[in-house]
């Protein structure tokens, strides 16, 4: 019954043109030694090779994750949610060699318990209006795809439409955890994130697949507690021991293990961070004011995953506000850039698909989220622009059904600098692309959508404020400092609505000392932000 194998045993069963499923998110849960030795062989005998490659986060530091896969040649098709954090990938999609299918990071973590229970679909109204639908581009992000099957539907269901994501069979599929005994049993107690690795497990064995589990530890059969495993042994076919952990088996990018991560020890939360006053803190500070008491809370990558939670802490309001990642962590101060996911003094670190169905179930009070672009019906694109395709990840399943969606980005990009003195903000040098344009160049999310639903959407910048309205877009808010025809209306290639109460952003916003809102928060109640 010892299950305990070495990594090249992977290959025998991963044949050429075989379905490779992947769990990890940015590099926590990334089986490096297993998918070193993938591409070690691929570069030695060019073998597997035209594999199809699904996988439900981006996984990826730039280095290392399936950043190791991206040959030429090894995979056929890739079936994923983000690559923001894998060049690699973003270069063999835009040139074309490999089909390159994007889906929403929450309905491929949900299609694989579909998958798990046998059934061939899995359908949901996340998506609908956005480039995944597939009367826009049906998540076909490159020529390549475009030419070949489609793997989303439209349906109608009690006289309502559906999005249908179909299954992709599992040959091999290679998860992590921390320790497993000789039968294969696994727990993830140094683990940062759970993930979907027992929905991935068991959607490979459903299709006769085969599953292995990276390790970092071997234990006796029978000494693992019960309730501490993840993955049980039949689920599992091989156990592969990490060769080099420090490298091959880290917590996260930036941790090999730091018991914070893991919920085994909690921090001060003085030990936190406080950020500089610069244009990212001017923005998560305007985009704080829209929260409410007993908020729950989503924190999306980018401005929003970096600042709003030190923010929070430095006002003295985030013990009476709820933090969540998509990873599965509920509550503490998240991590940001490529440890992105991970959070310190979380309340709860659940599996990844639980996380979607509190997210797709309209959990979610206020999701904080990054742009790239954004167009006068309310459209906003974040998973395509320019040659660089990096997809949506969460931001679908997040934005389409919460409560508020809430903005975050600088109102130009490429070079931005400002001046912020004195409770003001001045333009230095401005940034060489406009953000806000008579057309996005990928929907990533529905303007019409949510203005359909009534959804309240805010866009927040560090010059201005808008909000969506059933006409359009709504200037509401301006910042001290700035002149509204050179500075915003002479940058954006439409004209946007001129609220009838247009008003100056706080000029607490721009001063080097806390903001001092907690009072004011206290007293806000949640159907005042909501309306």
């Amino acid at each position: 019954m010892n299950k305990v194998v070495k990594a090249n045993d992977v290959l025998t069963y991963l044949k050429d043109g075989s379905t490779l499923a992947t769990v990890g998110f940015t590099l926590m849960g990334a089986c490096g030694t297993i998918l070193n030795e993938i591409e070690r062989s691929f570069l030695e005998t060019g073998h597997p090779k035209h594999l199809t490659l699904l996988h439900g986060a981006g996984q990826s530091d730039r280095v290392n994750g399936i950043q190791r896969l991206a040959h030429p040649g090894l995979v056929k098709r890739i079936i994923g949610s983000h690559w923001g954090l894998a060049p690699k990938w973003g270069e063999l999609i835009h040139n074309n060699e490999v089909e390159a299918y994007c889906l929403p990071q929450g309905q491929l973590v949900h299609l694989f318990r579909a998958m798990a229970s046998g059934k061939p679909g899995n359908f949901s109204k996340v998506g609908l209006g956005t480039f995944i639908d597939p009367r826009v581009e049906g998540g076909k992000i490159n020529d390549r795809s475009k030419q070949s099957e489609d793997i989303v539907e439209v349906i109608q269901l009690h006289n309502e439409e559906y999005l249908y994501y179909k299954s992709h069979p599992i040959d091999v599929a290679v998860i992590r955890g921390t320790t497993a005994d000789e039968k294969g049993n696994v727990t993830m107690e140094e683990e940062a994130i759970k993930l979907e690795a027992i929905s991935v497990a068991q959607a490979a064995k459903a299709n006769g697949g085969k599953v292995f589990v990276q390790v970092k530890y071997l234990a006796k059969s029978g000494n693992l507690h019960p309730k501490q495993i993840v993955i049980p042994g039949i689920y599992v076919d091989g156990i592969i021991i990490a060769e080099n952990p420090m490298e091959e088996h880290r917590q996260s990018s930036s941790f090999f293990f730091d018991p914070v991560y893991s919920g085994d020890v909690r921090v001060p939360e003085s030990a936190g961070r406080s950020l500089p006053l610069n244009v990212r803190k001017v923005i998560g500070r305007r985009a704080v004011m829209e929260l409410f008491p007993n908020a729950v809370v989503n924190l999306g990558t980018g401005i929003p995953g970096d600042v709003v939670g030190p923010i929070t802490n430095e006002e003295g309001i985030h013990q009476a506000i709820t933090l969540t990642i998509e990873s599965g962590v509920i509550g503490g101060i998240p991590e940001g850039g490529i440890d992105f996911g991970i959070t310190k003094n979380a309340e709860a670190i659940i599996e990844h698909g639980y996380q979607f169905d509190f997210y797709n179930g309209s959990g979610v009070d206020v999701t904080f989220m990054g742009l790239a672009e954004a167009d006068r019906e309310g459209n906003v694109n974040v998973s395509r622009f320019g040659t660089k395709t990096v997809g949506c990840g969460g931001f679908i399943d997040i934005t389409q059904p919460a409560k508020k969606v809430v903005y975050c980005a600088t109102f130009t990009a490429g070079g931005l600098e400002v001046a912020i003195e004195q409770g003001k903000l001045s333009i230095v040098k401005e940034g060489k692309a406009k953000k806000f344009l008579q057309r996005v160049n990928q929907i990533t999310f529905s303007g019409r959508y949510a203005r359909d639903r009534g959804q309240p959407v805010i866009f927040v910048t560090e010059r201005a404020v808008f909000e969506l309205k059933k006409e359009g877009l709504v200037l509401t808010e301006i910042a001290p400092g700035v002149d509204m025809d050179r500075d915003i209306l002479g940058l954006m290639d439409f004209k946007p609505i001129i609220s009838g109460t247009l008003k100056t952003m706080d000029s607490r916003i721009f001063k080097d000392e806390p903001m001092g809102i907690a009072d004011e928060f206290f007293q806000t109640s949640a159907l005042t932000v909501r309306k």
